[in-house]
């Protein structure tokens, strides 16, 4: 692509950018069409919630907040006025998630702290001392949620809504803080099995199996003739089928309004000698995984007999024009290099799957854990949950941060290595305490900066310094749904939670100590649950990406790289997977039994035949279950986003050591910035590595589509090629 192609390309993009906002416009019109339609059926006197949903397309939560009069019986207090009878209906049925706020939003905004709380920071401390009383200030007290209001209500729109983080409550008592009875992480005493596995490209009908590569046809390309052309073709049954490229379920994408609609709409039409997988004894995994790029469908034959996955490699990795030999040559590649620290591993799946697999066979048999790590209290979990966000995406546009120009003079991408490697050293263990103001304020200096150095989650209150004029360094609750950004204006001051790297970032940056007020906090002990099955896979990354870059056969260092890659995705989505968010199950109803299908669900799409919904099912008891890992990883990798200290050189790295103006964007484990620095690099984990050099002038990114579209640009101007 040249230059005036991609200038084309920009504004043709804009130009989508102007439809898409008229769409919404037209979509906002019918939905408070259907909102208008709604509160006129519940004017019926047999009108009811359970039965408007399912024609709404919406849940019964959402129907009952757009008109309160259709609030359960069951739910309903005679002392509460309508509209809290469908706040509190709304919440009630959303449960548990809604008990931590999880995906609700704010009632009413923050209220102001009273005089009595007002605090001033000791000179010799950035740190605020939290009064005694300020545990029981107004912003520490609970948070109440709703769900989304009805637009006809709304004066202003759902996105701009304040959002509020939930808290600790004052009269939490030990159950807050202890484990889940019967219920910790413990040892398998069983070895996985290994399933048949081939590897399928849909677009050319080329598929991988053992040492064979063979061609099928395969029509259509539908979930019916993928099953039968696999099984006419290879001997002996077969359990899952990857598929490399072709994307099969968006193939009628353009019939649909939402990709996720073709993706259901694929994975639900009808397979001659096939259907859903039902599962089998306690598989929790049964039934379709409606992903927009990278679902499962599950399925067996009419007889019950011949469960087979239809999973996307993209799961794992992006296979960048692989042929699906290649793919299966990095499947074998990461197999025998698991091997070499797991004698049982066996690559599962999904990573997420096969990373919580590997950590439970490195859990010791051994000293104060040999009988498991203990799951958290409900409570607690949920509060994690609702409070301790994943990577830091933002984008800083010449709109929203005066500082960076409308034309830059270069876009450069640093990427950091296996980032999240780097932070699995130690991680909360043991029963936690609950650290009130109070007792945060009686403690010494030292015992202050122990804590937050340690494995703690805080509730804070934070101020912007006065002449701040870099980024912001803490995440605080924005408008929306588990939104996040990062205020870095002069004089702000936010309530938020933030995890202790964050909060000692914030302390003790290069430029500035932001003023930090501690209203209440969560500290464990520090140990490290993660550290061997964390070493295991970066001695296994580290060898593949060797081989990768010394192999002379280009085949076979394609395969090392996407085996690393893959090694790279256990250890991301295996520390994800330990934050166990309520579960999303996704379901079939015949459209003849509409009534059928859950009060509590969501209608995803339909057509004439059957109706496509999804619902939560809140917590499950999963032993595997510790948000506090996930969350500590994430502070941290946020942190060192904004400084990363190489002890060896001296050196420092990251968004405080660039000028002011020069950081564009934020992007999980990246940065995008004006300018190269000589950041020292000696392929680690946690290690800047320069990826991508757009040389200016560049038209400042206004939108992530645009922000993707340079980074592209910018990684094939580097190397030559896509990265």
């Amino acid at each position: 692509m040249d230059a005036s192609a991609y200038k084309a390309g920009l504004a043709e993009l804009r130009s989508l950018r102007e439809d898409i906002k008229k769409a919404r416009t037209a979509l906002n019109r019918l939905e408070a069409r259907r909102d208008k339609q709604i509160n006129a059926l519940a004017s019926h006197t047999k009108a009811k919630a359970e039965q408007i949903a399912p024609a709404a397309g919406l849940s019964i939560a959402d129907v009952v907040a757009a008109a309160p009069d259709l609030t359960p019986g069951a739910l309903a207090t005679p002392t509460t006025s309508a509209t809290s009878q469908g706040n509190h209906a709304s919440a009630a049925l959303c449960a548990p998630a809604a008990t931590a706020g999880a995906q609700q939003q704010a009632v009413a905004p923050p209220a102001p702290a009273p005089s009595a709380t007002v605090v001033v920071p000791a000179p010799s401390s950035p740190l605020a001392e939290a009064r005694p009383e300020a545990a029981l200030a107004p912003s520490a007290a609970p948070a109440e949620f709703t769900a989304r209001p009805a637009l006809a209500d709304a004066l202003e729109p759902a996105a701009q809504q304040p959002r509020l983080l939930p808290s600790i409550p004052p009269d939490a008592g030990p159950a807050w803080f202890g484990h889940v009875s019967g219920l910790a992480s413990t040892r398998p005493n069983f070895t996985q099995q290994a399933r048949a596995t081939v590897f399928l490209d849909t677009a050319t009908g080329i598929l991988a199996h053992r040492d064979q590569t063979i061609r099928i046809d395969l029509a259509g390309a539908s979930a019916g003739e993928i099953l039968n052309a696999v099984s006419l073709t290879v001997p002996g049954p077969v359990e899952r089928i990857y598929i490399t490229a072709g994307d099969p379920w968006h193939r009628d994408a353009a019939r649909y309004p939402y990709l996720k609609d073709a993706v259901a709409a694929w994975l639900n039409a009808p397979t001659l000698g096939w259907r859903t997988d039902t599962g089998r004894g306690q598989d929790r995994m049964a039934g379709h995984f409606v992903h927009a790029r990278n679902p499962v469908g599950r399925y067996m034959r009419e007889n019950g007999e011949g469960h087979v996955e239809i999973r996307s490699v993209g799961e794992w990795f992006d296979p960048d024009g692989a042929d699906p030999a290649t793919v299966r040559d990095a499947f074998v590649l990461l197999w025998k290099n698991l091997r070499r620290h797991w004698p049982d591993a066996v690559v599962m799946g999904s990573p997420s799957q096969t990373g919580r697999d590997l950590w439970t066979r490195t859990i010791p048999t051994r000293g104060q854990y040999a009988e498991g790590y203990p799951v958290l209290s409900e409570e607690l979990r949920g509060l994690m949950h609702a409070t301790a966000g994943q990577g830091r995406n933002e984008l800083l546009t010449p709109a929203t941060t005066p500082q960076v120009p409308e034309q830059l003079p270069a876009l450069v991408e640093y990427d950091r290595t296996f980032a999240y490697a780097k932070h699995t050293w130690k991680s909360p263990v043991g029963t936690p305490r609950r650290i009130t103001a109070a007792t945060f304020h009686s403690w010494s200096d030292n015992e202050q900066a122990r804590a937050l150095f340690g494995c703690g989650h805080w509730h804070i209150r934070a101020t912007v310094p006065e002449g701040w004029g870099h980024v912001g360094l803490l995440p605080a609750p924005a408008p929306g749904d588990r939104a996040w950004h990062y205020p870095a204006t002069p004089g702000t001051t936010f309530t938020t939670w933030a995890g202790g790297p964050e909060v000692h970032t914030a302390l003790t940056n290069p430029l500035s100590p932001w003023k930090i007020e501690i209203l209440d906090g969560i500290l464990w002990e520090e140990g490290k649950p993660l550290d061997d099955w964390a070493k295991n896979l970066k001695d296994a990354w580290a060898a593949l990406d060797a081989q990768a870059a010394l192999h002379t056969d280009p085949r076979q260092a394609r395969a090392a790289h996407l085996a690393s890659r893959a090694v790279r995705a256990i250890l991301l989505y295996g520390i994800g997977s330990f934050a166990q968010r309520p579960r999303m199950v996704t379901g079939t109803t015949p459209r003849a039994l509409e009534r059928d299908v859950p009060a509590d669900a969501e209608i995803i799409s339909f057509d004439d035949q059957q109706i496509t919904w999804q619902k939560p099912t809140g917590f499950s008891r999963d032993p595997n279950a510790h948000p506090e890992w996930s969350a500590a990883i994430w502070s941290a990798a946020r942190a060192a986003l904004l400084i990363q200290r190489h002890r060896d050189e001296g050196a420092f790295a990251g968004a405080l050591h660039v000028p002011t103006g020069t950081v564009v964007a934020f992007r999980t484990d990246a940065l995008y910035l004006t300018g190269t620095h000589p950041w020292p690099y000696h392929r680690q984990p946690g290690d800047y590595l320069l990826k991508g050099h757009l040389t200016g002038p560049v038209v400042a990114p206004t939108s992530e589509e645009e922000l993707l579209a340079l980074r592209d640009a910018g990684r094939t101007a580097l190397t030559g090629a896509p990265a």
